[in-house]
């Protein structure tokens, strides 16, 4: 598996950036993940929008979906200009059905429920699914392909519950829209300090921060997260890859 982080900004994008979003790419499968203000324009330094094979969505907060309209529009453009490919299929919840129903849009694109207690299968990857405490209904995922688990936590404050779901992932894509001396918990987000304690209870073998803050010295996260996991931290970036 290679991750590709496209945008990595909570709540916003930065000035010329993105907020969620990330390419994940296996067998010649491309799966974006999320896709949050900023993405279209960014991912196509990657990847062009008709080669997607699959979104997936974690929750319908506009830093993560902000940009499914102008996807849908690319593709649909694109088949004008002469383009075949197929109807692209995006997976998300069904607990808010005025979102969900924007997913599927004339025959470019197709909302799918995800069912959080079963595991969905979407080309080479096998996803686990945790529901995350977050003020709407939001899902962590457990990607598995080839033997290897990444584990993106979306949005959420932290959880007991995230350790057995995380235990072992090679690589642990964690929001931390928070300093440590900041309480996220009634936001729905995790401080540096909670996700290194989680990383290090979780036994991963990296741990990504993103989802970040839009103040701050954000090296700071890093070193307060390492006083709790003594493993691999790296802020995400744009265009930062990692193969698994």
């Amino acid at each position: 598996m290679k991750l590709t982080t496209i945008g990595f900004w909570g709540g916003y994008p930065k000035k010329n950036g993105a907020s969620s979003g990330y390419l994940l790419e296996h067998d010649e499968f491309n799966l974006l993940i999320d896709c949050g203000s900023g993405i279209l324009a960014k991912m196509q330094n990657i990847i062009e929008p008709e080669k997607l094979d699959a979104v997936l969505i974690s929750h319908y907060h506009p830093d993560h979906i902000a940009d499914i309209g102008v996807l849908q529009h690319a593709r649909l453009i694109q088949g004008f200009l002469g383009k075949s490919f197929p109807t692209l299929p995006i997976y998300g919840h069904a607990y808010d059905q005025a979102e969900f129903t924007k997913l599927t849009y004339k025959e470019i694109t197709k909302g799918i429920s995800y069912e959080p207690n079963e595991v969905l299968s979407v080309g080479p990857f096998q996803v686990t699914f945790l529901k995350t405490d977050h003020p709407v209904p939001c899902y962590a995922m457990r990607i598995q392909a080839n033997g290897k688990a990444l584990v993106y936590t979306a949005d959420s404050s932290f959880k007991e519950e995230f350790i057995d779901f995380s235990k072992g992932a090679d690589l642990l894509l964690c929001e931390c829209n928070f300093y440590q001396q900041q309480n996220g918990k009634s936001a729905g987000h995790m401080n540096s300090i909670d996700a290194g304690r989680f990383a290090e209870k979780a036994g991963v073998k990296q741990l990504i921060l993103t989802h970040l803050p839009h103040y701050g010295e954000l090296p700071k996260l890093i070193s307060e997260a390492s006083t709790e996991y003594t493993g691999i931290i790296k802020l995400a970036d744009e265009f930062q890859t990692i193969s698994l």
